[in-house]
């Protein structure tokens, strides 16, 4: 075999026979130093730099992310390290900015309903509730009862299968793999139900100002109670599996701490703020959408860390059934849609027997009888309807904490500014309190403990 053209190890990477250093008559980019910290030339060739920086101390720096795994999402982690402690933390985001908040302005307000839920992909409903109470309120009007029980019954079960996701994919990154495939067997119940009751798993725009797009299908007492009855069964298998196994209590007791006043200085709400002790839940401190009329408990803990984060939302996932439990209970047969024609939006419209389009009734009707009919249906889809000059800020609490909602109208059909103060982006300026001082592979679990949704962090 001849071996004329391999390189010579000693001397570079060039294939000729003789062999060559690498950086010959290469000019590479320089190190600089950037917000995120340095960044070394790809050659490498500034090594020695690096070594000598931190032959002193034995740091070293690393890059975690953006990828799915370990870091909950496109969330890109520097971490500067001695040995296997973090001695710094700074997250890095951006990677999944798509300027929905921007886009909303471009749209009338009913369509930004279709935006602002694919911000928090797996608690959607939260976003357009939130959106839609602001928009609400401009108008001051105020949705019929079966409305508003709906919503709180569509938000319940939509929280349900957004802790199932945190306890599956947090599972799964700490290596519990079984974790993955009975969280995911639970939410896909969720999704089935849900798409059920509103037509899609998930990004439903169902939520719409003035009430709901639609009432719900004939049978959604019995599916809903089937739904129940399954998860109740269910939920208990999380505690044999995981809140008694020993594996899991140490990879999550005593990690990711972050007492009360660390969470207030911060701004982080949510299961993160319960469980350092402080009893904040939006449906019960500033009730919205008749909570007020239901009994349910607020779980919170003292042990402010990353077992006690746990423990809380699988507390809060019987609550959430409690809550729907009531909810069949509550409902009574009504409208859906407040009554003002020039809001509610599209008037009289049913959806044709596929599930798709509207009805062929709906359409006989605004095409060959009602020529006032078409007009408005028309000028309501493609205008939409005028709110008040103003602004508000209105809250709900999604299954990540406060999730505000700030919309300012000029008085035309589409928003001026719309602006979403997001629970991820703000309880992910937690992450270095939490993981500086721990080691590396705590900063795992501290990530899945926030439970953030990137898309919400960059929208």
């Amino acid at each position: 075999m001849s071996t004329e053209n391999l390189s010579d190890v000693t001397t570079g990477t060039a294939t000729g026979p003789q062999g060559a250093d690498s950086t010959d008559d290469v000019d590479y980019a320089d190190s600089r130093d950037t917000t995120e910290g340095r960044v070394y030339t790809v050659s490498g060739g500034d090594w020695e730099d690096l070594i000598e920086d931190s032959r002193h101390d034995e740091r070293m720096v690393i890059n975690m992310g953006p990828q799915h795994p370990s870091t909950h999402g496109v969330l890109r982690l520097v971490l500067e390290m001695e040995g296997e402690t973090v001695t710094q933390l700074r997250s890095v985001i951006g990677y999944l900015h798509t300027g929905i908040e921007k886009n909303c302005e471009y749209r009338t307000w009913t369509q930004g309903v279709t935006f602002v839920t694919r911000m928090d992909y797996l608690a959607p409903l939260s976003t357009e509730m939130a959106y839609c109470l602001g928009v609400e309120k401009l108008l001051g009007i105020q949705a019929p009862r079966r409305a508003e029980l709906l919503r709180v019954m569509l938000l319940e079960i939509n929280r349900i299968g957004s802790h199932l996701v945190y306890i599956a994919t947090g599972g799964m990154e700490l290596g519990a793999t079984t974790a993955m495939t009975l969280g995911f067997r639970e939410r896909e119940e969720v999704l089935h139900l849900l798409e059920h009751l509103t037509g899609l798993r998930m990004n439903h725009a169902f939520i719409r100002p003035g009430g709901l797009a639609q009432d719900m299908p004939d049978d959604y007492q019995e599916v809903v109670s089937a739904f129940v009855k399954t998860m109740d069964e269910r939920l208990p298998l999380y505690d044999k599996l995981f809140t008694g196994q020993p594996i899991w209590r140490n990879r999550l007791k005593g990690v990711g701490y972050l007492p009360v006043d660390a969470c207030l200085a911060l701004g982080v709400t949510g299961p993160v703020l319960r469980s350092a002790g402080l009893p904040w839940d939006m449906r019960k401190t500033e009730p919205y959408s008749r909570y007020d009329e239901f009994e349910f408990d607020i779980p919170t803990s003292t042990e402010a860390d990353c077992w006690a984060r746990y423990l809380l939302r699988v507390e809060e996932m019987h609550q959430s059934l409690r809550i729907i439990k009531q909810c069949l209970k509550k409902l009574e047969p009504g409208p859906v849609m407040v009554e003002d024609k020039k809001v509610a939006w599209p008037a009289q419209l049913s959806i044709g027997s596929d599930g798709m389009g509207n009805s062929l009734e709906h359409v006989r009707k605004i095409m060959g009888q009602s020529m006032e009919s078409l007009i408005h249906h028309f000028k309501l889809v493609t205008e939409g309807f005028k709110v008040p000059p103003g602004q508000t800020y209105t809250s709900v609490e999604s299954p990540r904490g406060e999730l505000g909602v700030h919309l300012v109208s000029d008085g035309g059909t589409r928003p001026l500014r719309v602006h979403v103060r997001e629970p991820s982006f703000v309880n992910l300026q937690s992450m270095p309190a939490m993981a500086e001082g721990g080691l590396v592979a705590d900063v795992i679990a501290a990530i899945a403990s926030i439970d953030p949704v990137m898309g919400g962090v960059d929208r």
